[in-house]
């Protein structure tokens, strides 16, 4: 199967308008936005995925705490 091409036209349209109207969102609204982005990612992600990202977020925390304790 061939991968469609996407017009590069009408990709850089599409991401000045996302960019230029995140400028005029509030961070609430952003962040309402993201949130429902997120919902809609682990939707379609197998249990395996799911926990490799999780275990992830996971050592990336405990790492933080780390450093700071070293401090």
């Amino acid at each position: 199967m061939r991968a469609k091409k996407k017009d590069p036209n009408a990709v850089a349209l599409g991401s000045k308008g996302g960019k230029a109207r995140a400028v005029s969102l509030s961070p609430s609204a952003l962040s309402k936005i993201g949130k429902k982005g997120a919902k809609m990612r682990i939707t379609k992600l197998s249990a395996a995925e799911r926990s490799e990202i999780a275990r992830k977020a996971v050592m990336t925390r405990w790492a933080k705490t780390k450093r700071k304790e070293e401090r």
